[in-house]
């Protein structure tokens, strides 16, 4: 699922999430409530969060302002995944500290820009990008 290369990955989505999927990584922590996220980074100490933007939406500016303004949580890369394309709320997003967006278009078609590409693969692999299209 995820690329030997991306240590420990937190996954922040909704429970509808397949656990088999999951079953034989130990580097993917998966969590639902948006109060345990900060516990979690302490925790697994993370090289990764993964966001799911309409899981997320009420206190997702909250948790990215606390994850900008903290020191401790400067070495982590911030991904989120939302169903559509918006410049001004994907630009906010991107001021509040959202390295990657990924988007659900981005899924279903076949890139041929190789730098995109890679830049998703060296984070997620296939099936995690499967279940984010699916589950969404």
């Amino acid at each position: 699922m995820i690329r030997t290369r991306s240590k420990k990955v937190l996954l922040v989505a909704p429970d509808t999430f397949p656990d088999q999927l999951l079953a034989k990584y130990n580097n993917v922590k998966h969590i639902a409530a948006a109060a345990s996220i900060f516990p979690s980074i302490h925790e697994l100490k993370p090289d990764v969060i993964l966001f799911d933007h309409a899981h997320m939406s009420d206190g997702f500016e909250k948790v990215l302002r606390r994850l900008q303004t903290n020191s401790f949580y400067k070495k982590i890369k911030i991904c989120c995944y939302k169903r559509t394309e918006s410049v001004t709320a994907d630009a906010t997003l991107k001021v509040l500290g959202v390295d990657h967006m990924i988007y659900h278009e981005d899924l279903q078609k076949v890139s041929k820009s190789k730098a995109t590409l890679n830049s998703i693969n060296n984070i997620i692999d296939a099936s995690l990008i499967k279940w984010v299209a699916g589950v969404a």
